[in-house]
């Protein structure tokens, strides 16, 4: 599958989006690295899914809750409550994405550095625990 030129864009914002808002992390919460990673990856789904599907999305009703915890954490960033709407937004974060977490953590088992660290014995069944990733027993 071959990506157009704005989903490519999206992509580029959604990753910029994701190393902003990890960068605002590691700076204590920064509020302005936040908020740009925050728009950033707004912009990257828009892009790469489009504007109509974006719209479905943030408004199916099993989404809702999510929703409005994401965007209630963006604005109490926005007004200094940094920390506070960190935490609502990961919140909203979990309810938005939590599907996709499964997938994520298999994609990252295929990587070469951390996939053995996710497959091992000792490790494997907390992050699947975590994450919600059903393994069937071979």
């Amino acid at each position: 599958m071959w990506l157009s030129e704005s989903q490519k864009f999206g992509v580029a914002f959604t990753f910029g989006g994701f190393l902003f808002f990890l960068f605002g992390i590691l700076t204590f919460f920064d509020r302005a690295l936040l908020a740009l990673g925050n728009v950033l990856f707004l912009t990257g789904v828009l892009l790469i899914i489009g504007p109509q599907k974006t719209y479905n999305f943030f408004t199916r009703p099993a989404k809702r809750r999510g929703c409005i915890f994401f965007v209630f954490g963006i604005l109490l960033i926005l007004m200094k409550w940094t920390f506070t709407g960190f935490i609502i937004e990961s919140l909203g974060i979990a309810g938005l994405f939590g599907d996709f977490f499964g997938a994520i953590i298999q994609f990252l088992r295929s990587m070469p550095l951390i996939g053995p660290i996710l497959s091992h014995p000792a490790v494997a069944p907390i992050v699947d625990k975590i994450a919600g990733v059903n393994v069937l027993p071979v």
